[in-house]
């Protein structure tokens, strides 16, 4: 079938349970920018409005050290999702039931429990009190965001380097043990949990 291997492609029920966990996620994942936003307004957090605000130079290095410390944060996160068993039976596990390419589809980004959504979710609210953070560039990241968990269970390895990629991130699925990272392989590598796809891997995509 045009060089796809038919047990590579997701089954409608897949993706229909999928779509089912996702969706009655998404009340319990609005909370976190609902919040978030409040505590902006109240001025509770680091977070400017104005461009003018900051030098070009201090935005650029703002928009740096938040984006690393969402990338570690999350790292984190995930990786304890993982390690603390109790919480990797009552929460994680209902994301990794999807743990092969012919189980994986963009609507599996967004099926998990919705305290695990929320828990991947809070580094970047966690961010804007440790780092002045411009709003309008906060609120893009955090949409960014639901377009990357989408993208990284495509199964389709775009081999862009150092991008934490779908094909990195279906290492992940089905080792359960590397690749927590985020944007990034930068915190893998650096933690030892960095693992490559191989050629084997995307043959099972093609």
């Amino acid at each position: 079938m045009n060089g796809v291997v038919v047990d590579a492609i997701p089954s409608t029920n897949s993706m229909l349970l999928q779509i089912s966990v996702a969706t009655k996620g998404l009340p319990c994942y609005s909370i976190v920018p609902t919040i978030s936003d409040f505590m902006i307004q109240s001025g509770w957090t680091r977070c400017f409005v104005r461009m003018s605000d900051v030098s070009w130079p201090a935005y650029l290095v703002y928009l740096m050290v938040y984006l690393v410390s969402v990338e570690f944060m999350i790292y984190w996160v995930h990786r304890e999702l993982h390690d603390i068993k109790p919480l990797y039976k009552y929460l994680h596990a209902t994301h990794h039931i999807y743990n092969k390419q012919n189980t994986l589809s963009p609507f599996a980004g967004l099926a998990f429990h919705p305290l695990d959504g929320v828990l991947q979710a809070l580094p970047h609210v966690i961010a804007l009190f440790l780092v002045p953070m411009h709003f309008k560039t906060h609120i893009f990241l955090v949409f960014l965001e639901l377009l990357w968990t989408v993208n990284i269970h495509d199964c389709i390895n775009a081999k862009l380097w150092p991008v934490m990629g779908a094909g990195y991130h279906t290492v992940h699925h089905i080792t359960y043990c590397h690749n927590y990272g985020h944007f990034t392989i930068w915190m893998d590598w650096m933690f030892g949990t960095l693992c490559y796809p191989t050629e084997d891997d995307e043959s099972k995509n093609m």
